[in-house]
This record gives C-alpha cells, structure tokens and sequence, in this order.
C-alpha cells in the first residue's frame, strides 16, 4: 500500500454546517442574495455612467461602494455556494488561494470605510460650504480621493497580509467560512505579538479614523442645519445625512463583529454567520438606500421602467 502524503499548502476550511436537508435552502438563499447584489448594485453604475445628469460628486463616490460592495460579495459568496453540497470533511483551499482571499476581503472592508469618509466629507461640503462646493468637489478632485481610498486600503491590507505569510505553519484547518488574517494567523505557532500590534494598529486607525472624521463631520452638518433659516433646504440635508449615517452604523457593526467572534471561541458557529453580514447585509442595503433615497437616482430608475411617467413627472415640474 503506497504512503499518503499531505500536501502542507492544502488546508482545509470548516465553513458552514450544513445538513443534507438544508443544503438546497442555503444554496438557493445564498445565489439569490448574491444575484440580486450583482444586479442591483451594476445597474446603478450603469446607470450612473449612462446618464450625463448623474456624473456629479455624490453619485460618482456611490459608484465607487457599488462597484467595492460587488468585489466583496464576489470574493466571498461563489466560494460558500460550491461548499454548500460539498461535506465539511472535504473542503479544502490552497494556501496561497487563501492568502487571496483574506487579502482581498480585508482590502474590501478598508475601501469600504474609506470611500465613505469621502462621501460624509462631500456632504459636509454641500451642505456647510454650497458656494464653493463645485469648485472643491470638481471631478478631479473626486477621481483623486477615489484613487487615495483605493490605494490607502490596499497598502494597509498588503502590509498586514506581508507580515502574515511570512509565519510558518503548524495547523490546516480554518474554522471561518473563508479566509481572513485572523484565521490565517491561528495556524502558525510562532509569536504573534507584531501582527497583533500592527493589526490592531491599523484597525485603530482605519475605524478610528472613519468614525471620528464621520462623526465630526455629521454633527458640524447637525450643527449648520439646526441654526439655519431654510427649513426645506435644511431638512433634506438631514435626510441625505441621515442615509449615509444608517448605511455607516451598519458597516461599523458588521466591521466589529467579526474581532469579537474571534476572540471567543464558545461563538465559533455563531462567528461564522455573523462574518458573513459584512459581505452580505451591506452591498444588499447600500443599491436600496441610495436607489431610493436620491429623488435623481430614483427617476432615473423608475424611469428604465416607466418612461412615460417619469415625463409626466419632469413636466410636472
């Protein structure tokens, strides 16, 4: 009988449990979520890129979480539907494909809360500062902090994902339903004292800094429309204000969710589900919100549908 050998860059991933009966509902659950992300949220790029009106400030950053929402559901959700049918002893992932993916979902999260330090500053601008807001907010100037969210989040994550790789490994099985750098380190044995310092340092830094620059910048716009004598123009920017902040609460919770799951391994099975909103509940949201929100986006799209009404609308008016 010939030996067996283990191939050390083979590690197997525990993902979801579960059970015979529930694979077609959870397969079916899942391919849905991901469908109706995928079309939502890359028909309203289109939407966006086709319709001369919309290429203002605001809707070219909504293009920017669009298109990041649609990256991270990609990374994590086709990976989850072909386990779905496949036993928990036999799921398995390359090393280096695992590397991928934790790269890619954590590159994913830091665009995500960069992007909207952007928006909660293009408001900020809008509503505080209406008269230079054009010259401020130009559409270079708009293309330049797009390419700095991108690029901020990737440096980090590339730093953070260096120091892993560089560890060796002692064990092969990842608990989480994919990929991340926490997984990642709990298969080395070495010490892990400078990725948790780095790691927590640029945890600090990327969510300090969102939820401060959010927070100043929501209550100095709280600020300016409470003082102000336009009630209608004041109202509609609490409005807009207010959607943002909603879609920002339910990032920030889906961002801390997952650090404290993994600190707790009696929240394992828990954990899992509670990792996968982040790449779930927020690009499902976040076509909703703004599609539904912004009067433009919502003409615009009813109009696909409606052409008629949406002249009767503008005629209207």
């Amino acid at each position: 009988m010939e030996n067996q050998t283990v191939d050390p860059d083979i590690i197997t991933i525990e993902g979801l449990k579960v059970t015979p009966e529930s694979s077609v509902p959870a397969f079916t659950l899942l391919l849905l979520i991901y469908i109706f992300i995928m079309v939502s949220n890359i028909s309203l790029v289109l939407l966006i890129c086709t319709e001369r009106s919309l290429h203002q400030p605001m809707y070219l950053l909504f293009c920017n979480m669009s298109i990041n929402d649609v990256f991270g559901a990609t990374i994590i959700i086709p990976p989850l539907l072909s386990d779905v049918f496949t036993p928990i002893t036999e799921r398995s992932i390359n090393y280096i494909d695992c590397v991928v993916q934790a790269f890619a979902s954590h590159f994913h999260a830091g665009v995500s809360h960069t992007v909207l330090m952007i928006m909660a500053f293009d408001r900020y601008v809008a509503i505080c500062n209406p008269l230079r807001y054009a010259a401020i907010m130009s559409l270079s100037t708009v293309v330049k902090l797009s390419v700095w969210a991108w690029l901020a989040a990737f440096a980090s994550v590339a730093i953070l994902m260096g120091l892993t790789i560089r560890l060796s490994r002692c064990r092969r099985v990842i608990i989480n339903p994919f990929c991340d750098n926490a997984s990642l380190l709990k298969l080395s044995c070495e010490s892990l004292l400078f990725n948790h310092i780095y790691g927590l340092g640029s945890a600090v830094v990327i969510l300090g800094s969102s939820l401060c620059s959010v927070t100043l910048t929501y209550l100095r716009i709280a600020v300016v429309c409470l003082t102000g004598n336009n009630q209608t123009l004041n109202s509609k920017a609490l409005q807009t204000c207010v959607t943002h902040l909603a879609v920002y609460v339910i990032m920030l919770t889906m961002s801390f969710t997952p650090m404290i799951t993994h600190r707790r391994p009696e929240w394992a099975d828990s954990g899992k589900v509670a990792s996968l909103l982040f790449f779930v509940i927020s690009p499902v949201m976040n076509p909703v919100i703004y599609g539904l929100q912004c009067k433009e986006l919502r003409l615009r799209i009813f109009g696909v549908f409606h052409r008629n009404r949406v002249k009767d609308v503008k005629s209207f008016h």
